[in-house]
């Protein structure tokens, strides 16, 4: 079992910035972000691939934000810039572990959830 821990949501202008943080008890090759927004499913942000740093990312995000990784401290990071009301939700760290893959923005590719960040754009 690996458990995620998020930090580093907040509250932010239209135009700010946020950095998310997730660090992982275990390793784990594939790690994304997700986000929910009231009343609306969860969707995948990014992800990132381990062995050789491919990323995938949402149309929605593409361009303003980041996804990286620090292998020796198990950490993913989501830098997110020109943030939009928009992307007002909760953001989940996401790990795939021994599971099938469906695609890097795909729920069924991941089997281990944080408990979640929440980040607010809001003038």
């Amino acid at each position: 079992q690996v458990h995620l821990m998020e930090s580093g949501g907040g509250s932010v202008q239209p135009g700010g910035s946020l950095r998310l943080s997730c660090v992982a008890s275990g390793a784990s090759i594939i790690m994304g972000w997700f986000r929910q927004a009231p009343g609306k499913e969860r969707e995948g942000v990014a992800s990132i691939i381990s062995d050789d740093n491919t990323t995938y990312y949402s149309d929605s995000v593409k361009g303003r934000f980041t996804i990286s990784r620090d292998n020796a401290k198990n950490t993913v990071y989501l830098q997110m810039n020109s943030l939009k009301p928009e992307d007002t939700a909760m953001y989940y760290c996401a790990a795939a572990i021994g599971i099938g893959w469906a695609g890097g923005l795909n729920r069924r590719s991941y089997n281990h959830w944080g408990q979640g960040t929440q980040v607010t754009v809001s003038s």
